[in-house]
């Protein structure tokens, strides 16, 4: 009896035949990966490409079903593969590990797909995934599990919300001075560790990046100094500030020293013994709580024999004192050797910043963490905490529930089925919903939200010659000429903006000057005060043009509809994921500061998490991992 027998039966010959033929896309490999590749491939997809970035950790192996424990550390992606594969030979399988936005995975590598799937964990990387579909025109299923709650959006380029139709809900807040000064849970310390002190070490230093992109899709593994946001405060703060900022430049002599034997004293000294005395100088803080305790790095020193290994120290288990020391000196040891690295192998000529980022499933920046909160813990009298509890909370991770993965998965495939059957108008949003009579509830889809900066945009193909193009090819030739744009216009590439009619010095310059390069995007935002133009996003294609031909084309039939005449003015949101900047934003006249800068070829960018409550609270924004909460 023919393996496909009954699912062509139950699913009907023309479905079937399209489900054979399809070429899909699953990005994820985890608890919902695992659970939709089996779905996929049991229903016999014909070919589906896997990627993923992480390696398998033992703590997925209880709602991963395709790992075993002989596969921790291994490729998810690749393991995923091999274990799939057994359950329907025929079904042609392709195994990436790597992160999805990597430069190879581009438009075209997207525009080969009938189908792609989402199954992630992360803002940034859906955001990624989100975009790249829509400027492939490629149908894409978004899901999305937590705790006992999952959620399935089918979204099609021009008929359906995205992804960041809606605005996401925001991260809860906590004071600055809390974290710095007077912790009170272990999360604070976290938080510390991983924000602050890895970040001066080993990430932009304040004295080094002048500024900071709080982009949640730069891919660069930058993450924010806590002077940045101080900077955001009141002017009541202003002591505060220059207090953390000669914190930072005491820090960044620190690191002068880094790869020498007594490195990471130093860094111990400085941050778990002379920080600490100074904030016991400041008798009125604790007044009406317990002063820290500085440690001392001979004391702790002096009670271990220097045996112990990070692999001889259990993941469960709280770490003593001594054990933390050993772990952060080693820490220090290997992150320091890593940047020392990457710095001597560095392209000549690159002018980026050699910096390490965190990552929860990486033990090297994992471990300093976990050493460098659970010293400060101790120091404040606070509760520690395992490296395993600390790898939850660090990567802001709520537990899975193995049924909602496998529920969500299952909805996944069969929305699928209506995307494929051209029945649209069938699909819907699924949610998975413990409270309420009914488990599984539905809504139809929503149209597009006209003033979504990603979706609301008309989107093309930009072909560039790079050994000619340049800017004013693009803004005179192209906008003006071929469009129709007026002088009041702004392109932004994803780094910032490039032209504005304050700004014509780029005008001249190629798009390798301006590092615009191919798969790259670029928007323009017409500043016009009557009846302005939809933002124009589009991606960069490089192709060496005939020389009689011009150095820049789009296609002719291209039109750039209007705005609504009752649209609100814009504000720049979270979801700006194509560096898209709103009109107002753009207009905006810059101080002497600014324009000096540009002048320079600084460009300013505007950052992310101003607002700032009356409690002189901040976001913490956390590019790989989004933002930890607090439970206050």
């Amino acid at each position: 009896m023919p393996r496909e027998r009954f699912v062509k039966q139950s699913l009907g010959t023309p479905l079937h035949t399209k489900i054979k033929e399809a070429k899909i896309l699953l990005v994820g490999a985890g608890g919902i990966g695992c659970e939709l590749l089996k779905n996929l491939v049991l229903t016999g997809f014909g070919q589906i490409h896997i990627v993923d970035l992480d390696t398998i950790d033992l703590s997925n192996l209880n709602r991963q079903f395709l790992f075993r424990h002989e596969h921790i550390k291994k490729s998810k992606a690749l393991v995923a593969k091999e274990s799939a594969s057994k359950f329907n030979p025929r079904v042609k399988l392709e195994a990436h590990h790597a992160n999805i936005k990597d430069s190879h995975f581009n438009i075209d590598w997207f525009q080969s797909f009938n189908l792609v799937f989402n199954a992630l964990d992360n803002l940034d990387a859906r955001r990624h995934v989100n975009q790249m579909c829509l400027a492939a025109q490629i149908p894409l299923i978004e899901s999305g599990t937590t705790g006992f709650n999952g959620q399935v959006q089918v979204i099609v380029k021009g008929k359906t919300e995205c992804y960041d139709c809606n605005t996401k809900e925001v991260p809860k807040t906590f004071p600055v001075c809390t974290i710095r000064s007077t912790p009170s849970q272990p999360i604070h310390c976290i938080v510390w560790a991983k924000s602050y002190l890895f970040t001066e070490i080993f990430g932009t230093s304040e004295d080094e990046i002048p500024v900071f992109d709080h982009s949640e899709d730069s891919d660069n593994g930058m993450h924010t100094s806590l002077v940045d946001y101080l900077k955001l405060l009141t002017a009541t703060l202003a002591s505060e500030i220059e207090n953390l900022k000669t914190e930072s430049q005491a820090l960044n002599n620190i690191r002068q020293s880094m790869g020498s034997e007594d490195f990471p004293r130093k860094i111990f000294d400085k941050v778990f013994k002379e920080d600490i005395h100074r904030l016991r100088s400041m008798e009125d803080m604790w007044k009406s709580r317990k002063p820290p305790n500085p440690l001392d790095f001979d004391a702790l020193s002096s009670v271990t024999n220097g045996t112990t290994s990070k692999t001889t120290i259990s993941d469960q288990a709280t770490w003593s004192q001594t054990e933390n020391l050993e772990v952060f000196c080693d820490s220090v040891d290997r992150l320091s050797k890593r940047l020392q690295h990457a710095q001597s192998t560095a392209v000549n000529g690159n002018s980026a910043p050699h910096v390490l980022s965190f990552d929860k499933d990486d033990d090297d920046t994992l471990d300093f963490v976990v050493a460098s909160a659970n010293l400060r813990s101790n120091i404040f009298g606070i509760e520690s905490k395992s490296k395993f509890d600390i790898k939850q909370m660090a990567g802001n991770i709520i537990p899975a529930i193995a049924t909602t993965n496998a529920m969500t998965a299952g909805l996944c495939v069969l929305q699928a089925f209506k995307v494929l059957r051209d029945d649209l108008h069938k699909a819907r949003m699924v949610f998975l919903e413990r409270s309420g009579a009914r488990v599984i509830n539905s809504d139809t889809l929503k149209p597009p939200n006209p003033q979504c900066a990603v979706c609301g945009v008309t989107s093309s193909r930009l072909t560039i010659d790079p050994e000619r193009a340049t800017l004013g090819n693009l803004v005179d030739d192209v906008l003006k000429k071929q469009l129709g744009y007026g002088e009041e216009l702004t392109v932004n590439s994803q780094a910032g903006t490039i032209y504005d009619p304050d700004l014509d010095d780029n005008l001249p310059k190629s798009f390798a000057d301006l590092s615009v390069k191919a798969d790259d995007f670029i928007t323009i935002i017409d500043d016009e005060d009557d009846n302005p133009r939809v933002t124009l996003s589009l991606s960069i294609a490089e192709k060496s043009l005939p020389a009689d031909s011009p150095p820049i084309s789009l296609p002719s039939d291209l039109q750039v509809a209007r705005k609504p005449k009752t649209e609100a003015a814009s504000s720049l949101t979270n979801g700006n994921t194509n560096g898209v900047l709103p009109s107002s934003a753009s207009k905006r006249k810059r101080s002497p500061d600014e324009a000096e800068s540009v002048a320079d070829g600084v460009q300013p960018i505007l950052k992310k998490g101003k607002a700032i409550a009356n409690d002189q609270s901040v976001v913490i924004n956390d590019d790989g991992d989004g933002a930890i909460t607090i439970d206050d």
